[in-house]
């Protein structure tokens, strides 16, 4: 953050179910205790996101950085069996999520609850969903689909607008990134309302700060995943938006 900037950090408990692990490589489903640390610089361009764990990988100039910080969270993440995945956005910000598994206390013995969460299903609606990562599209889908709704997707806001336009009568919601390629979130949301003002859309981000954006009074979206995101917290949001006089 060059010119300055927000910083903030935040520890949460969480369940990560099996939509969110296939999400990520590393993970596995269970208890986890996540420390979030999310900024609103410069973002990291997509070329270096693949590189940025690498030991000795920098783009600092000399003498003002070993390249080993990043390699060294990582390796320590991993050796207590947990994973870290970041996001980032050019000119929004960065965000990094440090999972590790949690301990339970001897009190607890690992308790299970008894029977299983039940978890709010469709009733035949179709969902439009819109994400350049193909992994995200497939998991979201068969979600989806195995809670009683029917799935219709776009790799890129420019493939759901023309999808949008075409089957506006039968799409009931839009599930959307807000990082995409071609056209972007915002800017797809803002086509989609120009089609139907009264479109009933769900924005996703890995950048938690993009919530405020989506938000805001001149953004007209009041739902808002972070992405990854957990089969419970997806259905229950999409049930919530369609139960919305």
């Amino acid at each position: 953050m060059p010119r300055g900037g927000s910083l903030t950090v935040g520890v949460e408990n969480s369940v990560l179910d099996q939509q969110y692990a296939a999400m990520n490589i590393d993970a596995r489903a269970g208890n986890y205790v996540i420390i979030n640390v999310t900024d609103s610089g410069t973002g990291i361009p997509q070329d270096h996101l693949d590189k940025i764990f690498e030991p000795f990988f920098t783009t600092k100039e000399l003498n003002k950085g070993t390249g080993l910080g990043l390699s060294a969270v990582m390796a320590i993440a991993k050796s207590h069996g947990g994973f870290v995945n970041v996001y980032s956005e050019l000119g929004k910000g960065t965000t990094f999520r440090v999972h590790l598994p949690a301990i339970e206390s001897s009190s607890e013995e690992r308790t299970q609850p008894s029977g299983k969460v039940s978890l709010p299903r469709g009733n035949g609606e179709t969902v439009l969903v819109v994400d350049d990562e193909a992994s995200i599209l497939i998991i979201t889908s068969q979600t989806l689909q195995a809670f009683g709704y029917q799935v219709v997707t776009a790799t890129d806001g420019a493939d759901a607008v023309a999808i949008y336009a075409q089957r506006k009568n039968e799409i009931a919601v839009v599930l959307t990134d807000m990082m995409m390629p071609v056209m972007d979130g915002g800017a797809t949301i803002q086509a989609l309302k120009r089609i139907n003002p009264a479109v009933k859309i769900i924005a996703a981000s890995g950048l938690a700060a993009n919530g405020g954006a989506v938000k805001a009074p001149n953004g007209g979206i009041k739902h808002f995943l972070t992405k990854p995101y957990t089969a419970e917290t997806l259905l229950t949001t999409l049930r919530k938006i369609l139960d919305e006089a």
